[in-house]
């Protein structure tokens, strides 16, 4: 299936009253499960900062890049390989834990004004994943979700596509999927494309086009089973379209490890039968990677139909 030219939604956190706002962020994640937010309150200096700094990560030896390791799998470095030649990443699980920044930092060499940058960029990209999820929440008329949410942990996947002549066309090594966690937020690289998303009402590609200053927001499998199946799980993948070296930011907030996640008394009503058994993230992460369901169809293993 081809990219196709499709409306989506870019929304501008600072210029609507809090109760258009809420719904607008609610319309674009049951439609689309994606969006792309400006005027976001990221420090675009530190966004400029964090990206100098991973690009600089990237350019230390191989055995000092192997060090990332998993914390849980696919959590750590991820080297170019026959079969993924054109990406490779690295990883932090637990942004907001000071000794997880300090050993991912030591792994890597980092240096102290690096620390300091990832830490804000860390709080900062907390911050508004949280204050998006307070909306969302708000948008369906629910209770005070500030503490529901503290505990979740979060986590940093930086990558670098090695797009050359002969890859333009192709997938690049991040295929077909959905995130595990509950909600991203995506610095892409503001002057080379690749990002696509499914539209799930025709199972068509549309591209999201890179848009300087702003951060694209995508749903993944826990929104779906917290929403009861309100929240699109977008599917996405990144192409390579040109012969240049691309940036990727991403963290994601990813849900309750070791509690289960279920879809709150409001949602479930005769109309709304109970979609999904309960679960933690962590159990959810495990089952996806024992059946190599990453698009979605993992949720099926937990549906009550």
């Amino acid at each position: 299936m081809s990219a196709t030219s499709v409306f989506f939604p870019t929304i501008d956190l600072g210029q609507v009253s809090d109760e258009m706002l809420n719904q607008k962020l609610r319309e674009a994640s049951e439609r689309w499960g994606c969006y792309r937010v400006i005027n976001h309150g990221v420090s675009l200096s530190l966004m400029s900062d964090m990206k100098k700094t991973i690009m600089d990560l990237f350019e230390r030896p191989y055995e000092v890049k192997k060090r990332n390791t998993d914390v849980q799998q696919w959590s750590g470095y991820t080297a170019q390989s026959e079969i993924n030649p054109y990406n490779e990443a690295l990883g932090l699980y637990d942004t907001a834990s000071p000794q997880a920044v300090n050993t991912f930092c030591d792994q890597l060499e980092a240096s102290l004004e690096q620390r300091d940058i990832m830490v804000k960029y860390a709080e900062a990209i907390r911050g508004l994943a949280k204050d998006l999820l307070r909306r969302l929440a708000e948008s369906y008329g629910l209770a005070d979700t500030t503490n529901f949410f503290k505990s979740w942990p979060s986590e940093f996947r930086i990558h670098k596509y090695h797009f050359k002549a002969e890859a333009v066309g192709k997938p690049s090594g991040v295929n077909l999927h959905t995130d595990w966690g509950f909600l991203t937020i995506l610095q892409d690289d503001e002057n080379v494309g690749g990002l696509e998303a499914m539209d799930p009402s025709s199972e068509t590609f549309f591209p999201l086009p890179p848009l300087a200053n702003s951060l694209a927001i995508n749903l993944g499998d826990m929104a779906t089973i917290w929403s009861n199946g309100r929240l699109c799980n977008v599917k996405h993948r990144v192409q390579c379209n040109e012969a240049k070296t691309r940036f990727s930011i991403a963290s994601f907030l990813l849900g309750p490890m070791d509690t289960d996640l279920e879809a709150p008394s409001e949602f479930v009503d005769a109309e709304h039968p109970r979609l999904y058994k309960a679960i933690s993230h962590k159990g959810y992460r495990s089952l996806r990677m024992a059946t190599n369901l990453h698009d979605g169809e993992a949720l099926k293993l937990i549906s009550y139909e």
